[in-house]
């Protein structure tokens, strides 16, 4: 580690998941949040945090798990899943910006809805997909990641969110998963489980029981569990690359 790592490292210390009161969790599709960052929520939600869930398109073309749906069908459905499988986790407050999913939307409009609930919500932290990993491909992730990374640096701005039609909210920090690069580890031990029923048991259109993605993501979400358990000394842990204010901006030495 380089003097200037080692220096912000101790200057300014990347901060803790479980630090906040308020967070707003971003995700592209409606079963997104929970495999990002399912057990995590789970394990603040039951230390009494408030927690509200965006869920930005409507997910019409995320399955091909059920044959002969019409697509406004599969859209309640989705919405329907979503909201139950928030409410296992501990989450009561899910919305919904209705934007077409596969990229079919205004990048203006993915900005100015985020915003509104950022907003509205007053987070102290955003989480959301990381936009860098060289292996995302899907536009939904990247779109979502690109536009909470934007709008992180910019909540506390007056102005900016003004333009946005939105009110400044003095934002603490940002925290990115599914991320290849993680700086910070949330102990899950005892959640993931409640992870696992609340993404499997309630998104079914998406995981039906004996379907070969919901195989691979159990697995996936078991071995990385553990993977992060074992990184920060837990029996079982998510990982995410957070950011505090400071280093946002001008800091490359942050990632």
């Amino acid at each position: 580690m380089g003097i200037t790592k080692l220096a912000l490292k101790f200057a300014a210390p990347f901060p803790k998941v479980q630090s906040f009161d308020r967070y707003l969790f971003v995700g592209p599709h409606p079963d997104d949040i929970e495999i990002g960052a399912g057990a995590t929520i789970a394990a603040l939600a039951s230390k009494g945090k408030k927690i509200c869930f965006l869920i930005c398109t409507d997910g019409r073309y995320g399955t091909n798990n059920i044959k002969d749906i019409s697509e406004e069908k599969l859209i309640a459905t989705r919405k329907e899943e979503a909201i139950r499988s928030a409410k296992a986790l501990g989450v009561t407050d899910v919305r919904f910006l209705e934007l077409t999913d596969g990229g079919f939307y205004g990048k203006d409009d993915m900005l100015r809805g985020i915003a509104g609930v950022i907003s509205s919500f007053q987070p102290d932290i955003i989480f959301a997909p990381d936009p860098l990993p060289a292996s995302e491909c899907h536009i939904d992730h990247l779109n979502v990641g690109k536009t909470v990374r934007t709008l992180a640096v910019n909540a506390s701005n007056p102005g900016i969110m003004k333009k946005l039609g939105a009110e400044p909210c003095p934002l603490k920090a940002v925290a990115f998963y599914m991320t290849a690069k993680p700086n910070v580890y949330m102990k899950t031990t005892g959640f993931l489980k409640k992870q696992l029923d609340a993404l499997f048991t309630n998104h079914v259109s998406q995981y039906p029981e004996g379907c070969a993605d919901r195989t691979a993501i159990e697995l996936y979400l078991k071995l990385r569990a553990k993977d992060f358990g074992l990184r920060s000394f837990h029996i079982t842990a998510e990982g995410f690359r957070i950011l505090g204010t400071i280093h946002m901006h001008c800091l490359p030495e942050a990632e």
